[in-house]
């Protein structure tokens, strides 16, 4: 068998869920975190809690309290670090306030069900992967289908030996949905863990600034800023993400269309992600 059958078009796109298709500025993991901490006694920022976002929830909630402000906080309230038990603690508090939470946040972003015709209308294949685990995703992806949106493959951070910045969950969704080679296969998320997922795997990346957690406002919120202050902080989640190295940066999923284009000229002319 050659390594691959048709050199030079694209073939699938591997979607993030929160921020990406649905619960426009990533708002249900922010709230629970912030949730959580303060019944431990160490009350967080909204910006602590987007920190890691992205990442697998147990890895999130350590990585927030090994934040030295964070850390210096929780040593003032328990009188001893935040141990590998305190984190379990953390995480089994963090599950059912999640899942909790999931159906109110389980709209579809704009533009959303468009960009997935579109997908479609060009023959690709439509995977994805999350932070969330399988048992969030059962009710997040159950609420999605409701909305119109079931893609070809999910998979959950609890499938594979590492979440993200790691490939596992990336290349996971292209064995289910038998797709390669991976410079076949573009990544979208909202996230710098996103990015890197994409690309460690060897895919095209696209980072969403706008509708996820850069921004970090729900469409409501983003919508009553003033225009002006919205560019602003817009312009600032835009370069954040360009730190990662993306191969494209768009404000949310209604742009990914044109950016496919681009992408696939490129990979044509056998240029390689």
């Amino acid at each position: 068998m050659v390594a691959d059958a048709t050199p030079g078009r694209l073939k699938a796109v591997i979607l993030d869920w929160a921020g990406t298709v649905v619960d426009y500025g990533s708002c249900a993991p922010a709230d629970v975190f912030v949730e959580v901490f303060a019944r431990h006694g160490v009350p967080i920022t909204m910006a602590q809690a987007r920190a890691p976002m992205g990442s697998e929830k147990r890895a999130h909630i350590a990585a927030i309290a090994a934040m030295p402000e964070v850390a210096d906080a929780w040593q003032r309230a328990h009188n001893h670090p935040c141990t590998e038990a305190d984190i379990d603690a953390m995480y089994a508090d963090f599950v059912p306030l999640q899942i909790e939470s999931l159906p109110r946040f389980a709209d579809l972003i704009p533009g959303t069900l468009e960009a997935v015709a579109e997908f479609r209308r060009r023959g690709l294949k439509i995977g994805t992967t999350t932070g969330y685990n399988a048992e969030m995703m059962q009710i997040l992806s159950t609420e999605a289908a409701h909305r119109g949106f079931e893609p070809d493959s999910i998979v959950s951070s609890d499938m594979v030996p590492e979440g993200r910045p790691a490939p596992w969950m990336a290349l996971e969704a292209a064995a289910l949905m038998r797709v390669y080679p991976m410079s076949a296969i573009v990544k979208i998320g909202d996230t710098i863990p996103d990015i890197h997922e994409g690309l460690n795997a060897g895919m095209w990346t696209i980072a969403v600034a706008a509708t996820g957690n850069e921004l970090g406002l729900s469409h409501a919120e983003a919508e009553a800023l003033p225009a002006n202050e919205r560019d602003q902080r817009l312009i600032r989640a835009r370069e954040h993400l360009q730190t990662a190295n993306p191969h494209y940066v768009v404000d949310g999923i209604a742009d990914v269309a044109a950016i496919l284009d681009q992408t696939a000229a490129r990979l044509a002319q056998g240029e390689r992600p």
